[in-house]
């Protein structure tokens, strides 16, 4: 790769890496409809041009995988050839192959070379495909021979440049009996010094930007709003008409400036979704399951930093369902359901939140099986798990070290995973709930805000100082008088006309001194399928913060999820909900 500029390598790595992700769903759609030409065709090209651009760069061990399952596909489509299902596992375990190639690469590292055998197992009928010419960089500006595998370097910009422009979307298509889109043909390279034109003649209007540029202007952003708070809270102190005018103006470009920022880094959750097709497919194949996985909502965006840290909850959360939830095919027909099951994976934005639900028709969890197994691993008390209702029984699983797996396998059951996942979530200031009905299926839902830069929170006080309160958590603010307090258990509670209402005393949770107003504010609170409230002093309103991480010394304290800067020039310590309620 000495031969090649630093840039364009980095180009490749990139656009490799979203071929490779798109490879991976179409595989799958191939393997589901072998006879769709399209889907063949799109494979094929996916294939080589990863070849291609490897020659170019002199990736030798890429250029031998890749020109193996070419020549297989090549003559797919010439039909002299079918598809059988080893063709399918040789491709499918190439792409796990190349990706630690360019896992390899983007390290700095020689890229590993994949196994003899499995280039091997692309062979059709006896006929092996041909080595091909050693990937040797040429020398600037040389161009190869149209059959061999190199490409100019003019054509290789070109090529990349029309991928960044007219790539075929990472919209990932659910399962259906109906034909996929068809993928648009790859354009031909554009005449070297010319931009690559994109479809119906109009010029490329975009450019490729650090992210950490980005980064720095979104923190620059924050700081804006937060001196745009400060002004806000200036203007009605000291009632100037023309610094009301002002301030206003200010607010409202800074509300602009803020949404035009976070779209730049908005990113469609089809990023993440589009490896869950080859995920789905490899680990039912290995625990001899036939599963579904349909994906919708894919062009749900989100702040790119979001759904880079959702990737691996997800991947955990599909394995999951196929491995726990859904049934081997013999057991599903005893109990008069399909011998297919099916996992729906889908994404929907919601106000400034993001709602991603995975869903099974499996075996459900069974409440009691998790009170009884929490029980034998020492988890909980006896006298604990006695009060625990249906939906407490299933937080269980969120747990250090619960599993109900009888024996351990490599795709999970090892006793950790779910409080991993349940620990990320929050660290991305979301939650995550389960539903599931016995026999019929589950659902883990997870709730996360639309980016991590900037919070909407509501206000609260506990004597002097501020504190705030994710606005996503809060359901309503409610006032009741104190002599209206009940307790059970030990517990301060308020009976509503449809339920009881757990409380916990923020200025108790402080360990400050008490005071007992006539008058009570409760802020109710939403902490997976529960609610409790939270008696505060007063309610200051909402306001949006930027979120600053706490300093090492106190980072880890349950029940603290963050500090910020508020219109009044104090710092407000960010609560977490969720570690509130279980150290009350």
């Amino acid at each position: 790769m000495a031969a090649v500029t630093p840039e364009i390598a980095a180009d490749f790595l990139i656009e490799a890496q979203e071929i490779l992700d798109r490879l991976g769903e179409q595989l799958v759609t191939l393997e589901q409809d072998p006879s769709d030409s399209e889907q063949l065709n799109a494979v094929f090209r996916g294939f080589h041009t990863l070849k291609g651009g490897a020659g170019f760069l002199g990736i030798q061990p890429m250029v031998n995988l890749c020109h193996a399952a070419e020549e297989t596909l090549g003559l797919v489509r010439a039909g002299q050839a079918t598809l059988e299902p080893q063709h399918f596992d040789a491709a499918q375990q190439s792409l796990d192959w190349l990706q630690q190639m360019l896992d390899a690469i983007g390290a700095g590292e020689d890229p590993p070379h994949a196994p003899q055998i499995l280039i091997d197992q692309f062979d059709v009928q006896g006929h092996a495909a041909p080595a091909p010419k050693p990937a040797t960089p040429p020398a600037a500006g040389a161009a190869a021979s149209s059959g061999g595998d190199l490409i100019s370097d003019d054509e290789f910009e070109a090529l990349l440049d029309q991928l960044h422009g007219d790539g075929v979307p990472t919209t990932v298509v659910a399962p259906s009996p109906t034909p996929p889109p068809r993928p648009q043909p790859a354009p031909k390279p554009a005449p070297a010094g010319k931009p690559a034109a994109k479809v119906g003649g109009e010029t490329e209007q975009t450019i490729r930007v650090d992210t950490k540029r980005l980064d720095a202007i979104v923190n620059l952003v924050g700081e804006l709003v937060l001196s745009r708070n400060r002004l806000k809270t200036l203007r009605a102190r000291i009632r100037d008409e023309e610094l009301d005018r002002a301030v206003s103006s200010l607010d409202i470009a800074t509300a602009r400036l803020q949404t035009a920022v976070m779209r730049t880094r908005m990113q469609p959750v089809g990023k993440v979704f589009s490896r869950f097709p080859k995920v789905a497919r490899d680990v039912a194949r290995q625990l001899q399951k036939e599963v579904d996985l349909e994906l919708v909502g894919a062009d749900t965006e989100l702040d790119r930093n979001l759904v880079e840290a959702l990737a691996d909850p997800l991947v955990h959360l599909v394995r999951n369902a196929i491995d726990h939830g859904i049934e081997v095919p013999s057991l599903r027909e005893a109990c008069s359901k399909p011998r297919q099951g099916h996992v729906r994976l889908s994404a929907q934005q919601e106000g400034d939140f993001v709602t991603i639900e995975i869903r099974d028709d499996g075996a459900g969890i069974d409440p009691e099986r998790l009170r009884v197994k929490a029980l034998e691993k020492g988890l909980i008390d006896p006298e604990a798990a006695a009060r625990l209702s249906h939906d407490e029984c299933l937080q269980l699983v969120f747990l250090p070290g619960f599993s109900t797996k009888a024996e351990v396998t490599d795709i999970s059951g090892r006793g950790v995973g779910m409080d991993v996942v349940q620990s990320r979530i929050r660290e991305l200031s979301g939650q995550i709930t389960i539903h599931s009905d016995v026999g019929r299926g589950s659902r883990f839902v997870i709730r996360v805000p639309l980016t991590l830069a900037i919070l909407p929170t509501l206000l609260v006080q506990a004597g002097d100082p501020v504190y705030a309160l994710p606005l996503a958590r809060v359901m309503e603010v409610l006032h009741a008088p104190s002599e209206s307090l009940r307790w059970f258990d030990g517990q301060a509670v308020l009976d509503r006309q449809s339920h009881t209402l757990p409380l916990v005393d923020l200025r108790q949770w402080l360990r400050v001194d008490p005071v007992m107003a006539p008058l009570l504010t409760i802020v109710v609170l939403q902490m997976g399928e529960q609610r409790f409230g939270l008696i505060v002093d007063q309610v200051r309103g909402r306001e949006e913060v930027v979120i600053k991480p706490l300093p090492r010394a106190v980072r880890g304290l349950p029940g603290y999820a963050g500090a910020t800067l508020i219109g009044d020039g104090r710092m407000a310590l960010i609560l977490d909900v969720d570690g509130l309620r279980a150290t009350a």
